[in-house]
């Protein structure tokens, strides 16, 4: 178990639909990160951008991708996360992959479709919450349009970081900037979330605000917004035993159940 969590977030451009490049680029960018680094945090479709052409730059679960994953987690002795398009059974996942060290996997299924651009349509939307257990760490990993759902991000299992990797843009970037806060305050736990910068190919502009929050909603990063930028935070689980300790708010939480 560790005391501590140190994670990277890299906010970055991405190639358009060009999973070879975008691989060639966080290569770089992860190899070049100092060894006490735990887990790095990739954005969401961080091989393609956010592309409603999925069978243009989709891979299965056995593809180059999550191969280059699991050698590079490996490779560092880090956990890496961030989402892809997936084929699998003849329908297309933003799927998330949670990498560790030793290259086991596991994953998650956007459940939010973003249906302003037909996510919905083209994408089959995932059913199950996933929970990583890494270093004696709860984590709770999601995708983007799910930071819009209170009840889904929901600390019901007392999770201690709450994760959100997205391309979300900067016309709404305000919402992403309350939510991040607001999600970290009403569940006592830290919360991350790494979004990308640049324009695609849609001509949307994204201006990042990857950001890292605490228990009680205060910055924890200096990222730099609309550039390029990795920032090592450290998350301290003392910290949330304190505060849960001390201001029991999770005890009065409502019950919900997802439709």
């Amino acid at each position: 178990m560790a005391d501590n969590l140190n994670i990277a977030l890299i906010q970055s451009k991405l190639v358009w639909e060009n999973p070879r490049k975008n691989r060639i680029d966080f290569e770089n960018k992860i190899n070049a990160l100092d060894d006490v680094v735990d887990l790095v945090i990739l954005p969401e479709m961080f091989t393609s951008g956010f592309t409603m052409n999925p069978s243009h730059v989709a891979e299965t679960m056995e593809g180059e991708t999550i191969s280059w994953l699991k050698t590079l987690a490996i490779k560092n002795q880090i956990a890496l996360t961030g989402s892809l398009v997936i084929k699998e059974n003849g329908n297309f996942y933003n799927r998330l992959i949670f990498v560790h060290p030793d290259g086991s996997i596991e994953h998650y299924d956007k459940r939010h479709t973003f249906t302003l651009a037909g996510e919905d349509k083209v994408y089959t939307a995932g059913t199950i919450k996933l929970i990583v257990d890494y270093k004696g760490w709860k984590i709770c990993p999601l995708i983007c349009y799910d930071l819009r759902f209170p009840v889904w991000s929901r600390n019901i299992e007392n999770y201690d970081l709450l994760i959100y990797v997205a391309n979300w843009p900067a016309s709404r970037i305000t919402a992403w900037d309350t939510l991040l806060k607001a999600r970290a305050i009403e569940n006592m736990s830290y919360c991350v979330g790494v979004n990308r910068v640049g324009t695609d190919n849609n001509n949307h502009d994204y201006t990042g605000h990857s950001a890292a929050y605490d228990v009680l909603g205060n910055r924890l990063d200096t990222i730099p917004f609309d550039n390029e930028a990795i920032e090592i935070v450290r998350l301290k689980k003392k910290d949330i035993k304190m505060y849960r300790n001390k201001l029991s708010f999770l005890s009065d939480r409502d019950q919900f159940s997802i439709g």
